[in-house]
């Protein structure tokens, strides 16, 4: 089958690999959509991140070069021996978290901070930038006929943005501030929006995003035109309950943290690829406090229950659809220079 395999920082290759069967406990899933995500994207052009390039991952005992995409949705074509809850022709997505069951965080049921956590898609085990691949059955969760298959390829990162406001300390009739508008960052619109907030601030450059996040519910401020502290705190008369952080670039971190009120919550919800400044007063003197997440735990199913009720709608999120032979040209390169994108679907389907 042909399947997308990252070999280096901007050595991203479409090859011939072996279709995968399901083995006992696995099921088989034909792809349809995969979305690309910008952890893949941080790969591509920063790597090695999650990736394992010079070891084996110790739950996929696979390195580089590995098959990338974790956003995916698919119909089951093949069962595994010991599979009792899914059948063949089953519509589905994969919650794609490699965890090891045995060490502390897994004992207390918070998967995602496995010691030797991992995505698959990115540390091995398969991806969705391919024709098939193959899933656990704990992984596997069926969607609703009344969900699409794009909508489907959502799932995953709409847990991450829904994962972040659970995790954080707010409360129905909040305000909230996101900083990036981007993929993530219009999902935690979404989640917020879910979650009864009364106010939400969204704090970006890119004129088609500000005009997506206006869309979706956002009250935009643009960093051009406002010193966006000052113009949160007056807004707000105090600042923010929450904000969160979902850009990545370090100096936003700082805004972050000047938009919250006393006691006020900072949750980082990106992946940084450099070190970012912080003065411990900025969290003292208020009693603000931060924290961060990293994917989701036990959030697939409210999400899909959630988009049943229209909440982080496809028709609004993806600005392209592309075939698994364009990936890398229309794919990745399109998302680091056309700023009119936003989520961009992929299938190996002709």
């Amino acid at each position: 089958m042909q399947a997308l395999r990252w070999h280096g920082v901007k050595d991203l290759r479409l090859e011939t690999i072996e279709e995968p069967t399901a083995l006992n406990g696995k099921v088989k899933i034909k792809i349809e959509w995969c979305g690309i995500c910008g952890s893949d994207l941080h790969e591509y052009v920063a790597g090695p991140i999650f990736i394992p390039e010079n070891t084996e991952h110790p739950l996929t005992d696979e390195k580089a070069p590995v098959v990338m995409g974790h956003e995916f949705s698919g119909q089951i074509v093949e069962i595994g021996a010991g599979v009792s809850n899914l059948k063949v022709g089953d519509r589905v997505v994969v919650e794609p978290i490699f965890a090891c069951g045995e060490c502390t965080a897994c004992r207390q049921g918070r998967y995602n901070l496995c010691d030797k956590m991992g995505f698959l898609g990115l540390a091995g085990g398969g991806g969705g930038f391919s024709e098939y691949v193959a899933a656990d059955e704990h992984m596997v969760h069926k969607i609703p006929d009344s969900l699409s298959y794009e909508q489907g390829a959502l799932v995953e990162p709409s847990a991450v943005a829904l994962h972040a406001v659970r995790q954080s300390k707010f409360k129905v009739g909040d305000k909230a501030v996101v900083f990036g508008a981007g993929p993530i960052g219009l999902l935690v619109i979404e989640a917020l929006k879910a979650s009864g907030a009364s106010e939400i601030y969204v704090v970006e450059l890119s004129e088609e995003r500000k005009s997506k996040a206006a869309e979706l519910g956002g009250i935009v401020i643009d960093p051009k035109q406002y010193d966006v502290v000052e113009e949160l705190q007056q807004r707000t008369n105090g600042g923010v309950d929450v904000a969160f952080e979902v850009t990545g670039v370090p100096p936003v971190l700082k805004q972050a943290i000047e938009s919250t009120n006393l006691g006020g919550q900072i949750m980082i919800v990106s992946i940084f690829e450099k070190e970012a400044a912080l003065h411990p007063n900025n969290i003292v003197l208020k009693e603000r406090s931060m924290t961060g997440i990293i994917g989701y735990r036990n959030v697939f199913p409210a999400v899909i229950s959630l988009m049943e009720q229209g909440y982080f709608p496809a028709d609004k999120l993806v600005t392209k659809k592309i075939q698994l032979s364009e990936v890398v040209e229309h794919g990745f390169e399109a998302l680091l220079k056309e700023k009119n994108q936003v989520k961009i679907l992929v299938t190996p389907k002709q």
